[in-house]
């Protein structure tokens, strides 16, 4: 099952010996075994039984809260697990450190790679797009990561990167009634930055227990800067995921019309725009498939799903913190 997500408001969500239920208007609408479960999102509003919150902490399932729109709100957590170690590791290597340097210019190259791949299979595809200005840009990015040692510049990198390629990502939607001329985040003003939003916050989730199962803590990263509440690591682990997951959802739900323009809705004063009922049950379903899609990890030479690979790459940053391996490898996939 992987994660279960809850989208009707007003619903009671239970335990049945070792089952989880999902209730609303006296209809059962979900019925789980605990076992198959990773993970729950509530969308929405809903009503957590007691019951099933202690359930979910003994097995360290994490419980995220995001509104319709896919912003976050929070999570339920269970305790950090008992390895100090990687946490004492992680403490260690705050910048300005030589790992820290490395662990970011990891996480840029992996990010804007995977841009880049995404845009020459966008020109594979379809032979008249023509992205050779952004290839540059982006290559203009990637070509000094390994000798740039200032974390505000390799930000700055970041920043030219994803530009030059966020400035094509119109061209790589195929359905006239799509448009994208700019990330717009708080409030997503379109349906392509809804969809965008809203698949960055569910992958917000996933990362942040994956750094949690590992036993780092979630609010020391590297390349996103402490703020309080702010869960830098998992947004940091996040970069080089976005392109690969997220972007891929949302690219191949628009240009294959599992979603279309009557799946969203606009709120009057914020022009706020976000699915319909129906329309973020396709998306969510379509994220879960894409989660549990398999791939050969390139370190590894394994198969794996995007669902595992979180927890991989997680252990893989762990081991390059306690000198188990020579460098953090990001995953990059063509």
């Amino acid at each position: 099952m992987g994660t279960l997500y809850i989208t009707q408001d007003d619903a009671f969500i239970g335990k049945t010996d070792e089952r989880l239920t999902v209730k609303a208007n006296k209809q059962t609408l979900q019925d789980i075994p605990l076992i198959k479960l990773d993970g729950v999102v509530v969308l929405g509003r809903a009503t957590v039984s007691p019951a099933v919150v202690i359930e979910l902490l003994e097995r360290k399932i994490p419980l995220s809260f995001l509104t319709h729109m896919g912003r976050y709100l929070g999570r339920l957590e269970p305790e950090l697990t008992k390895n100090i170690f990687v946490r004492s590791a992680q403490w260690k290597a705050i910048a300005p450190s030589e790992p820290a340097t490395h662990i970011v210019q990891g996480f840029i190259r992996g990010k804007l790679k995977n841009y880049r791949n995404t845009l020459l299979r966008g020109q594979r595809e379809y032979p008249d797009l023509d992205f050779e200005k952004a290839l540059t840009q982006l290559e203009q990015a990637i070509t000094p990561l390994d000798r740039t040692t200032s974390i505000d510049s390799l930000r700055g990198l970041e920043g030219s990167g994803s530009a030059a390629y966020f400035g094509c990502f119109n061209r790589l939607i195929r359905v006239d009634d799509f448009q994208f001329e700019a990330r717009r985040r708080r409030p997503p003003t379109d349906p392509v930055n809804a969809l965008l939003s809203l698949g960055y916050s569910l992958l917000r989730h996933d990362i942040q227990s994956a750094v949690n199962l590992i036993g780092f803590d979630p609010y020391l990263g590297y390349l996103h800067t402490q703020r309080y509440g702010r869960p830098s690591l998992a947004l940091d682990l996040m970069e080089e995921f976005r392109p690969l997951v997220v972007d891929a959802v949302v690219l191949s739900a628009i240009n294959r019309k599992a979603i279309a323009p009557a799946d969203f809705t606009t709120e009057p004063l914020s022009n706020a725009v976000s699915l319909t009922p129906e329309g973020l049950r396709i998306f969510l379903r379509l994220y879960e498939l894409k989660k549990q899609s398999k791939f050969k990890h390139p370190v590894l030479q394994t198969q794996c799903t995007y669902q595992e690979s979180f927890e991989i790459q997680a252990r893989l940053l762990a081991k390059y913190l306690m000198a188990e391996i020579d460098k953090y490898p990001p995953l990059i996939l063509k």
